[in-house]
C-alpha cells in the first residue's frame, strides 16, 4: 500500500470514528465532529432516515470534494456507513453533487 492510500484509509477511520463516537474536536472536510454527528443518522446502513436541515446545513459548508476522496474506503461500511447513501448525501440536500463522488 503506497503512502497515499494509507494516509486515505487513516482519515477515513479517524473520519468514521468521529461519526460514530463523537469527536467533538475533530474536523474533516471543513466538517466537525458535531457536524458529521448530525449526518449520521442519513448514511447508516440500518434504518436510514432523511438527512435534517441540521445535516444539510453543515454539508454545504463541508468541502463535498474531499468527502468524496474517500467513498470506496471499505472501512466506511464496516462502521454502519453505506458509501451509497454518503454519496447521495449532497443530492438529498438539493446540494450539487461532485463529479468525483460519480
Amino acid at each position: 500500500m503506497d503512502m497515499r492510500k494509507a494516509g486515505q484509509v487513516l482519515v477515513v477511520a479517524l473520519v468514521v470514528f468521529a461519526i460514530v463516537d463523537g469527536m467533538a474536536a475533530f474536523s474533516l472536510c471543513n466538517m466537525s465532529g458535531d457536524d458529521l454527528d448530525l449526518c449520521k443518522p442519513a448514511v447508516t446502513k440500518d434504518n436510514p432516515t432523511p438527512p435534517t436541515k441540521a445535516c444539510c446545513d453543515a454539508l454545504s459548508k463541508a468541502d463535498l470534494d474531499c468527502f468524496c476522496g474517500y467513498k470506496d474506503s471499505f472501512l466506511l461500511s464496516s462502521y454502519g456507513v453505506d458509501p451509497d447513501l454518503a454519496v447521495a448525501l449532497p443530492s438529498k440536500c438539493n446540494l450539487p453533487t461532485p463529479a468525483s463522488c460519480s
